[in-house]
């Protein structure tokens, strides 16, 4: 099977700066697109950005000039730098990767996968 591993949320001021890292692991053929969504209280989940395999970046109007995305493909793993945090960043931030697993009979099943979550709080 496949496992989305998150790290690197915690506590801090506004202004204040988090990397979060999320690592693949297990019966992986190959990584298409990987993202980061976060999920604020009382909300529904949102995209925060998007990167393909070759490196192409998208990001939410609300994070651009102020979060990047960053994957390293031998490490199957994304990153989100978040610098400038304002309070309003405030939520639960998950990983998901669309991942092609080897299923036998030289067949190839491309799913999503997601994290579990990791949390971020920004005090004012």
């Amino acid at each position: 099977q496949v496992q989305l591993v998150e790290s690197g949320g915690g506590l801090v001021q506004a202004g204040g700066s988090l990397r979060l890292s999320c690592a693949a692991s297990g019966n992986i053929f190959s990584i298409n697109t990987m993202a980061w969504y976060r999920q604020p209280p009382g909300k529904q989940r949102e995209l925060v950005a998007h990167i393909s395999s070759g490196g192409i970046t998208n990001y939410a109007d609300s994070v651009k000039g102020r979060f990047a995305i960053s994957r390293d493909n031998a490490k199957n793993t994304v990153y989100l730098q978040m610098n400038s945090l304002k309070p309003e960043d405030t939520a639960a931030y998950y990983c998901k990767a669309d991942i092609r697993r080897l299923i036998g009979g030289g067949m190839v099943s491309l799913d999503d996968y997601w994290g579990q979550g990791t949390q971020v709080t920004v005090s004012s």
